[in-house]
């Protein structure tokens, strides 16, 4: 006797979201398994998430605008496919809320990790320790530090990290964030600023004051180190690099 099997009609329409999830999981991964270039790096994740100037954004205030990046809040470039910036999308979280003033939720963590970033760094302390400090997945690894960026050792230790992706000697971008991506984030991406993209004072001031979505009263201490810090000599790139990764000012 023949067996017979029932096969819903509408199997179709069941199996190709699944299908194309896989397929794109796939691409990401083949496409981060070739790139061996910073002019590759630097064009697949420009293409990726289709920014170009430093006040747009990937990821809104509610985390929505790339599902990839879940986990992330108000995210935008600083170096494109080197350096990104933002906050952690706590608050906002559609399944995991819980209190601002944390590191990123574990989500947040593993989709970076897939979308192949190398770093991330929570540039407060609070409730670090309740993060896992590394990730693997998608062939990927993720390491989470915790670095303020407030004296100078610390951020010389930022434009290090920075410097080493640009020099291929750690491949996949870094993620600084603070809680909502506007201060702190705001302070250590004015400093990668002045260190590759020749800013001066006042375009890092103008900057930071551009990007705290309006919340910019007060904060005379850190709108202070954005206008003292002084790039490291040691730490320099070409004119070409610069015209690679530097996005434009303002859009």
């Amino acid at each position: 006797m023949q067996n017979r099997y029932f096969v819903p009609k509408n199997l179709k329409f069941i199996l190709l979201p699944i299908l194309l999830v896989f397929m794109g999981f796939i691409g990401v991964q083949a496409q981060m398994e070739t790139m061996k270039s910073l002019d590759e790096q630097v064009h697949y994740y420009s293409e990726r998430y289709k920014v170009n100037c430093t006040d747009e954004k990937i990821t809104d205030n509610f985390g929505n605008g790339h599902p990839e990046l879940y986990g992330t809040r108000n995210m935008r470039p600083i170096l494109h496919g080197v350096a990104y910036r933002g906050g952690a999308n706590n608050y906002y979280h559609n399944s995991a809320k819980r209190d601002n003033h944390n590191p990123l939720p574990p989500d947040g963590m593993m989709n970076l990790c897939i979308e192949g970033f190398s770093d991330a760094v929570y540039l407060y302390s609070k409730n670090y320790d309740s993060s896992e400090k590394q990730l693997e997945a998608n062939g990927n690894t993720l390491n989470y530090h915790q670095i303020t960026g407030n004296t100078n050792t610390e951020i010389k230790q930022i434009i290090q990290m920075v410097y080493d992706v640009i020099n291929r000697k750690n491949e996949g971008p870094i993620y600084f964030h603070c809680w909502n991506g506007w201060h702190q984030s705001g302070y250590v991406s004015a400093s990668i600023l002045k260190q590759f993209c020749d800013y001066d004072n006042d375009e890092a001031y103008d900057y930071w004051m551009r990007n705290t979505d309006g919340a910019n009263k007060g904060y005379d201490k850190i709108k202070q180190m954005v206008r003292d810090f002084e790039p490291f000599a040691e730490f320099t790139i070409s004119d070409e690099t610069k015209k690679l990764i530097c996005p434009c000012r303002a859009k």
